[in-house]
């Protein structure tokens, strides 16, 4: 039973998008289509323990939500009125497959967009596109997403339900937007997809600092809009910041799971092939015109994954583009980002000063970095009392296991110097 277990819970990190995206298809209707995917996974612990795990779980997953889909249709009668509607998707899209047990790698690829953008369509407010568009394409928990967006758990909740009733209200239809639609719902997308990379790069929760699914998948999704839309800078700079990023995984961390900083990590083990094509991508998106914020955060994690040290690291330039970057895109997170650049250029007085006005924004009030920052900086400057006290305060907020484990470690350093 554990294995059925594992394999189930493998499945959905894995295969989720795709069945969603191929129930969609049938029902028309969001809320239907989750019901029967959730209640297909619910099958599969049973027919599994009895029968075995089948050998391309997605396709039985996919084929037991979309005989669920079908006996919903024909409950509410309405099974008639639908299939008018299948037959002429299956004429017109070259995409939809006869049989949906024999999914292949390119549909599965080809529903996944299509369900990120009819997720992030402009009838939605941006909020709501990303927040649904993580829940239901990537999976991410509704805590999680909480976490990302700086809101309590509740509010998130009630966004993404409402988000569910205007599509179905609307009739949004299922299909990917024409050229003209793109630039509407493409600054979602990457949104997404960034968001879905980070809650993989570093977890919100749990044991393990990093989560390799979702940060690949994410990776996949930005290879696939790259190759839908090639010409685009800040399509190109999502994925130059995913590659310059994801070329650090092996070494942030130590064999038994310990949290590496930037400065210990072993730049030698660093995917130069990725790191290569980060900074040929990154030279495509800043040229053409003022640059987007996912082409500014691609530069800044290019000058890292570039630099010959930690102190080698032009800083000068990393705050020159954090400039740019917060006039393009005016975050709290992204001046807190800009603080660590400035206590390296100017000192950590510097620094502390900026990080201390940050501490009236509410939206950071739950967020861990605020105080870990503020922590190091006061270590820094020898004020170990109180960096002990933001050190205590980081950790009551981290979630994940790795970060508190480092923390811990650095407040008892600080603890043993005052």
């Amino acid at each position: 039973m554990t294995t059925v277990r594992q394999a189930v819970a493998d499945a959905h990190r894995r295969e989720w998008a795709m069945v969603l995206a191929a129930t969609v298809r049938v029902t028309r209707d969001l809320d239907l289509a989750e019901e029967c995917v959730q209640d297909a996974y619910a099958a599969a612990l049973d027919a599994w323990t009895r029968g075995g795990v089948p050998s391309r779980p997605g396709a039985w997953l996919t084929t037991a939500a979309r005989h669920n889909a079908l006996d919903a249709l024909r409950r509410a009668r309405t099974l008639r009125s639908k299939l008018h509607l299948l037959v002429e998707l299956a004429a017109a899209d070259p995409d939809f497959p006869a049989d949906l047990d024999l999914l292949t790698g390119p549909v599965v690829h080809d529903d996944r967009l299509r369900l990120i953008f009819l997720c992030c369509h402009p009838a939605l407010a941006i909020e709501a596109q990303v927040a649904l568009t993580l829940r239901l394409v990537c999976g991410v928990t509704t805590p999680d997403i909480a976490k990302a967006f700086l809101v309590s758990e509740t509010t998130m909740a009630a966004r993404i339900t409402r988000a569910k009733k205007k599509i179905t209200a609307a009739r949004i239809p299922f299909r990917m937007p024409v050229p003209g639609e793109l630039p509407d719902r493409l600054d979602a997308a990457l949104t997404v997809m960034h968001l879905l990379f980070t809650t993989g790069h570093t977890a919100p929760a749990g044991p393990a600092l990093t989560r390799n699914d979702p940060a690949e998948r994410a990776l996949d999704l930005a290879r696939m809009l790259r190759d839908l839309m090639p010409d685009d800078r800040e399509v190109r700079g999502l994925l130059a910041l995913l590659l310059a990023n994801h070329a650090r995984r092996a070494t942030r961390t130590t064999a038994d799971g310990r949290l590496l900083p930037l400065e210990e990590q072993d730049r030698s083990a660093w995917d130069q092939e990725a790191i290569a094509e980060a900074h040929d991508l990154v030279l495509g998106a800043l040229s053409g015109g003022d640059p987007g914020r996912f082409a500014l955060q691609a530069a800044i994690a290019a000058l890292h994954a570039t630099a010959p040290t930690y102190g080698g690291t032009d800083w000068d330039q990393i705050l020159v583009i954090y400039d740019e970057l917060l006039t393009a895109w005016p975050s709290p997170v992204v001046a807190l980002n800009r603080a660590v650049a400035v206590a390296m250029v100017r000192g950590p007085a510097s620094a502390l000063a900026e990080i201390e006005e940050l501490e009236q924004d509410r939206r950071l009030s739950g967020y861990h970095y605020l105080p870990a920052i503020k922590a190091d900086l006061l270590r820094r400057l020898g004020r170990n009392a109180d960096a002990a006290v933001a050190y205590e305060r980081a950790i009551a907020l981290v979630g994940n296991d790795a970060e508190r484990a480092f923390l811990a470690v650095r407040l008892a350093e600080t603890d043993t110097l005052h």
